[in-house]
């Protein structure tokens, strides 16, 4: 074969590989949230290794920058219910952490529920792994969110697994008590 139609060929096979790389853009039942969204890209990866899942990639070396994917889902059909949040995640060279939130609003906004996996991170370069959220849905919530949350620089992928009710024997989240704040100042 011809040195010529073996760099062309190259550089064709180059070309397929690349554009199958190409990530697709987020359903759009899913969008980007958080302090720093305009500092992240996402996306469904379209590559062999991330079959499929929604990412969260730094594009900026900003140590402090976090954005999260978010589903929004009406509460109505969950009301009185105790209802889970699990996916898998891995990540890449994610300097600060990766992980799972979910939060139960009324209505007018008002958070009713909320929790983060950041008592459980996903750091560094991870193979796969699940994490859930568990929260009850009162009487008077309105929405249900959920997604992941990416903090620092580098990448975290997300796969869906499921959003379901569970039993009462399954324990609810909680975030840690705040301290509380002194009743006088320590000088």
């Amino acid at each position: 074969m011809k040195p010529h139609y073996i760099l062309a060929a190259a550089a064709a096979a180059t070309t397929i590989l690349a554009l199958a790389a190409t990530p697709a853009p987020l359903p759009p039942s899913w969008h980007m949230t958080g302090d720093n969204p305009d500092k992240f890209a996402a996306g469904v990866d379209t590559s062999p290794e991330g079959r499929g899942a929604k990412f969260l990639r730094s594009k900026t070396n900003d140590p402090d920058a976090w954005a999260g994917l978010i589903q929004t889902v009406q509460a109505q059909r969950y009301l009185g219910q105790r209802v889970r949040f699990r996916a898998r995640l891995r990540t890449q060279e994610m300097s600060k952490w990766g992980g799972l939130w979910m939060s139960v609003n009324a209505s007018d906004g008002k958070t009713l529920a909320f929790f983060n996996t950041h008592d459980n991170p996903v750091k560094g370069t991870t193979d796969w792994q699940e994490r859930s959220i568990v929260l009850d849905v009162p009487a008077d919530a309105g929405a249900i969110s959920f997604g992941a949350i990416g903090a620092g620089t580098g990448q975290v992928w997300m796969e869906p697994v499921a959003f379901e009710t569970v039993g009462r024997e399954v324990p609810v989240d909680q975030m840690p008590p705040q301290a509380a704040i002194p009743t006088t100042p320590t000088l």
